[in-house]
């Protein structure tokens, strides 16, 4: 009986060490989960609640956070609030277990205006009211969810064959409110700039969610993507796009770039579409600028307004003396952009612009490097496309194999989905590339 009860004793005691070591092999997963991501994780918070260690995704990792949050052992993030009441509890585990199933029956995200918004899930209609937002929406497949569309959109029927026959609701910065109403949608998408869409929000009944968008700057591109995905049930197809807008501006672009020493670096002017009008810090001209790699020259002059846009003098310009000018253009039909087959427009506006008075003895002049570009491909998903000519404009040689009307037509094709030829449509730069 001893040596029976003794063998029991051992069974016992190994079970147990089992179930530590079974453990302790459960804390370690839980462990490489919770860094991991702010290791790997260079894009930013995925602004969305529920993503409770603020990476850029919601995954079985947070579900384990917001608990160690609920238990003390973790410090409270404020997107762990999965269910936007106020307090975690495990109304949040359910809430974070459905996003990660896409069944959940609502979901709170902050928009680019910083404002938080609440939609009921599965959402199935929205107007858009800007292009950049328009553009966005088809690229993570959502567009057969749009309902209806401000007047501008309806205007660019080469590139939305599709949206430009919806309803029009108006501009987007006079929406029709009527007409809003009318198609009832599950959320309107607009811009984030002042005097877009200003007082919509008060109009609308609180069935109709509003959100603001910022399309156009890189440093919100990835973020903003995402949380379309997840808004509208096309988490696969938004990731698809970041990992290929990344490959251009992460590992194409800013890799080589980031290796040139400050000095070395172009000093450029980028103008905004009204003469002598630059982009600086927070603007989209700005952050493509940059991420090509070079010194925009205006980017701490200080502003007088929201608008990361500010005027400069002439007396001023030619002080700096830019190594490189860059001028964004609104384009019109016939003159660039996807409606325009002709150079010949274009190039007479770049020659009103080169032979500006009192530029004659700029750098940027006697060498040649004054360039146009449709504003456009710089405000809008696109802007990674004028994030490629820009670098090869500043550093020819570096990007030598860069061919960015490749990566244009590209986007076009997979992301777009349009059958549309850039060799033989388009008019988006001037000169063009050799």
């Amino acid at each position: 009986m001893a040596i029976l009860y003794s063998r029991k004793v051992l069974r016992g005691e190994k079970e147990k060490m089992k179930i530590k070591i079974v453990m302790l092999i459960g804390l370690a997963l839980c462990t490489m989960l919770l860094v991991s991501p702010a290791l790997a994780s260079d894009t930013g918070t995925l602004e969305i609640y529920g993503n409770a260690n603020e990476d850029d995704t919601i995954d079985m990792r947070d579900l384990t956070y917001v608990k160690l949050i609920f238990f003390g052992k973790k410090p409270e993030t404020e997107l762990a609030d999965a269910k936007y009441d106020g307090k975690i509890n495990p109304l949040d585990f359910i809430q974070i277990k459905l996003i990660i199933v896409g069944k959940e029956k609502e979901l709170t995200f902050v928009d680019s205006s910083d404002r938080t918004v609440t939609v009921n899930k599965p959402l199935k209609t929205t107007v858009a009211l800007t292009y950049p937002v328009a553009e966005a929406i088809k690229i993570v497949r959502a567009d057969d969810k749009v309902v209806g569309v401000s007047s501008d959109i309806a205007k660019r029927k080469v590139f939305f064959p599709g949206l430009s026959k919806l309803p029009s609701a108006g501009e987007a910065s006079s929406p029709d409110v009527e007409k809003i109403l009318e198609l009832n949608p599950d959320i309107v998408c607009t811009g984030r700039l002042l005097g877009v869409s200003d007082g919509l929000e008060e109009q609308l009944p609180d069935t109709i969610a509003l959100a603001r968008w910022d399309m156009g700057r890189l440093e919100m591109m990835t973020n903003n993507v995402r949380k379309l995905g997840y808004i509208f049930d096309m988490e696969e197809e938004a990731e698809l796009f970041c990992e290929f807008y990344q490959e251009y501006i992460d590992d194409t672009i800013k890799e080589r770039v980031d290796k040139i020493p400050d000095d070395d670096k172009q000093r450029v002017y980028v103008e905004h579409i009204k003469n002598y009008n630059a982009f600086c810090t927070g603007s989209a001209g700005h952050e493509v600028c940059e991420a090509a790699g070079c010194i925009n020259i205006a980017a701490d002059l200080p502003r007088l307004s929201e608008r990361p846009i500010v005027e400069v003098d002439k007396e001023w310009l030619v002080k700096q003396n830019p190594q490189v000018i860059v001028k964004t253009v609104l384009c019109k039909p016939g003159i660039c952009g996807y409606d325009a087959d002709n150079a010949a427009k274009m190039k007479e506006l770049w020659e009103d612009f080169v032979n500006r008075p009192g530029w004659e003895n700029m750098t940027a002049v006697n060498t040649d490097r004054e360039y146009l570009i449709d504003m456009d491909l710089v405000g809008s998903t696109a802007n990674f496309v004028s994030a490629a000519y820009m670098a090869k404009w500043f550093y020819p040689e570096l990007f030598a194999d860069l061919d960015p009307q490749a990566v244009h037509q590209e986007y076009m094709t997979r992301f777009q989905r349009l059958d549309y030829d850039l060799d033989e449509h388009g008019v988006f730069v001037y000169p063009p590339l050799d």
